[in-house]
C-alpha cells in the first residue's frame, strides 16, 4: 500500500495533536512565572537567528525536536502572552481562540465568499454585528468584516471613504487627523493614493485631544484653497497615552463639512462594554466607520482586526469586484460576501477565534477583564502621583499610564538631565524581567508608559510593579 506522508493516519493525527497540545498547555499554565523579557545574549540570538534562516530538509524531521526548537525561538522574544507584558497594547492570547484557530486551519474552509461555507460565514457575521451594533453602538443595518489587524481595517476604511468622497479623481484629496495617530492612519492615506502633502495634522488640547475648531478651521481653509477634504480621523484611545479625543464634537464637524468620519478604536472601542468605558467612549456611534482590534482588549490572538462601518454598500461599492471564474458562485441574502467589502480575497474564517470564546464565556467574562484593567490603571495612577521624583502628566482615559522623571531645577538642562534619568529609569525596571515597560515621546519629553491589557494581568504583578517602579525611582534620585 503506498504511503502518503503528508496524510497521516488517525493514530498519528492523534499523536502529533498531542504533542503540540501538551506543550502549549505547560507553556500557558508557567505564563505567570515566566520572564517577561529574554536573557540580553546578542550572541545566543544571533546564532538562533542564523539557525532559522536554514533552508527545509528533504527527509523528515521528529515533532519533539522540532517543538523544543520553537520553545527556544519563542523565548528568545518578549513573553506578549503574559501578565507582565505591559510595554504595548495588544495583550493576552485566549487558550480557547488558540482551539478555535486550530479546528478552524484544520477544516480549512474558504472565507471570501458566503455561498462556499454558509452557515461559517453567517457565524463570522454575527461576530461582526455584534461588535458593530451591541459594542460600537451603530444602527440597524451596520456591519463590516475581519481583517488581518488595524492597519487593514484602517485603510478599508480610508478607500471606502476615498471613494464616497473623491470618485475616480483624487486630485486634492484630503485627510485629516491627529499627531497622537497611529502611523497606521498616515500609511493608509498614502496607500490610498493620497499626497504626504494632504495629509494634515490638527492641533490638540494641552491634554492631547485633537482640537474639534482646529479640524473645522484646517477642512475650511484647504477647501477654500481648491482642495477636498474627504476624511477625518479620530482616536478613541490613543497608542501613546489612550487618550480618548472628543469624538462627539469631532462627529459634528465631520457632518457639517461633508466629510467621512472614522474613528480608530483598534485598543479602545472595546472598553464600550463597560459603565465607565461606554461614558468615556461617548460619540462612538456617530462615526462612518470604526477601527478595532480584537487582538488588544479583547484578547484574541495577533493577526485579528475589524472594520465596522455604518453603511456596509460603501464597502461594496469600493472594493466590490468579480472574474469569469466565480460563475458558479451563487450568493446569499443578508450576508455579504467578505472578499467584496475589502482589499483580501484568499482569507480563513476568521470569525471563530472570536465566536468560540465569547460563546464558551460569555460577554459578562470580557466586561469584567476589562473593568478590571479599567481599576489597575488607575491603581497605577495614583500610587505613581504620590512617587517623588515622577510626574504623571495625563489622568489615563482607559488603561495606558504614562510617567516620567521630574525635572529637578530651572536651567536650561533640567529637562534634558530628568529625560536622561526617564531612560535609566526604563533600563533598570526591565533588568527586573518581571515585566516589561516601553517608552514614548509625548510633547517632546522622553516619557515611561504602563499599559494594562493583558486579561492575565491581576492586582497582584500591578502591585509588584509600583514596588519597584518605586524602588528604581529612588535609585536615581
Amino acid at each position: 500500500m503506498r504511503h502518503f506522508p503528508l496524510e497521516p493516519d488517525r493514530a498519528a493525527m492523534t499523536e502529533l495533536g498531542g504533542l503540540v497540545l501538551d506543550r502549549i498547555v505547560d507553556r500557558t499554565a508557567q505564563l505567570a512565572e515566566r520572564p517577561a523579557t529574554p536573557l540580553p545574549d546578542r550572541d545566543a540570538e544571533a546564532a538562533l537567528v542564523n539557525a532559522f534562516l536554514a533552508a527545509p530538509p528533504d527527509r523528515p524531521g521528529d515533532l519533539k525536536t522540532l517543538l523544543a526548537r520553537l520553545d527556544e525561538a519563542a523565548d528568545h522574544a518578549l513573553e506578549t502572552a503574559g501578565p507582565g507584558h505591559l510595554a504595548y497594547i495588544p495583550g493576552g492570547g485566549l487558550f480557547a481562540s488558540a482551539l478555535a484557530e486550530f479546528y478552524t486551519r484544520a477544516v480549512n474552509r474558504y472565507g471570501g465568499v458566503t455561498s462556499v461555507a454558509p452557515a461559517l460565514a453567517a457565524l463570522e457575521e454575527s461576530v461582526v454585528r455584534w461588535m458593530a451594533r451591541d459594542v460600537c453602538g451603530l444602527p440597524e443595518g451596520s456591519g463590516g468584516l475581519l481583517t488581518s489587524g488595524g492597519s487593514m481595517a484602517t485603510f478599508t476604511a480610508t478607500v471606502a471613504a476615498r471613494h464616497r468622497g473623491l470618485g475616480e479623481d483624487l486630485t486634492g484629496g484630503t485627510v485629516y487627523t491627529s499627531a497622537s495617530a497611529h502611523h497606521s492612519v498616515a500609511k493608509a492615506a498614502r496607500l490610498a493614493g493620497i499626497r504626504a502633502a494632504h495629509i494634515r495634522t490638527v492641533a490638540h488640547t494641552p491634554d492631547l485631544r485633537m482640537d474639534p475648531e482646529a479640524a473645522r478651521a484646517a477642512i475650511r481653509a484647504d477647501r477654500a484653497a481648491g482642495l477636498r477634504p474627504f476624511l477625518l480621523v479620530a482616536n478613541a484611545g490613543t497608542t501613546d497615552t489612550g487618550t480618548v479625543d472628543p469624538l462627539p464634537e469631532l462627529a459634528a464637524v465631520a457632518r457639517e463639512e461633508g466629510v467621512w468620519f472614522h474613528v480608530d478604536a483598534a485598543y479602545g472601542g472595546f472598553f464600550r462594554l463597560t459603565a465607565r468605558g461606554h461614558e468615556r467612549l461617548t460619540g462612538l456611534p456617530e462615526a462612518d466607520s470604526i477601527t478595532l482590534d480584537p487582538h488588544k482588549t479583547l484578547f484574541l490572538p495577533f493577526g485579528t482586526g475589524a472594520l465596522v462601518v455604518r453603511d456596509v454598500a460603501a464597502l461594496h461599492a469600493a472594493h466590490g469586484a468579480t472574474g469569469s471564474y466565480l460563475q458558479d458562485v451563487d450568493s446569499i441574502g443578508g450576508i455579504p460576501d467578505s472578499g467584496h467589502l475589502g482589499p483580501e480575497l484568499s482569507r480563513e474564517i476568521r470569525g471563530v477565534r472570536a465566536w468560540l470564546p465569547l460563546h464558551l464565556h460569555g460577554v459578562d467574562a470580557f466586561r469584567a477583564a476589562l473593568d478590571e484593567k479599567l481599576d489597575l490603571a488607575a491603581r497605577v495612577y495614583q500610587a505613581l502621583r504620590g512617587v517623588a521624583g515622577l510626574e504623571v502628566p495625563l489622568r489615563p482615559d482607559l488603561s495606558v499610564v504614562a510617567f516620567r522623571c521630574r525635572p529637578t531645577g530651572d536651567g536650561p538642562d533640567a529637562v534634558a538631565r530628568a529625560d536622561a534619568s526617564s531612560r535609566r529609569l526604563l533600563a533598570r525596571i526591565n533588568a527586573h524581567r518581571r515585566f516589561v515597560l516601553s517608552s514614548t515621546v509625548i510633547d517632546g519629553r522622553y516619557t515611561l508608559r504602563v499599559c494594562v491589557v493583558s486579561h492575565r494581568t491581576h492586582e497582584d504583578l500591578i502591585d509588584e510593579a509600583i514596588d519597584i517602579i518605586t524602588e528604581e525611582v529612588q535609585k536615581i534620585t
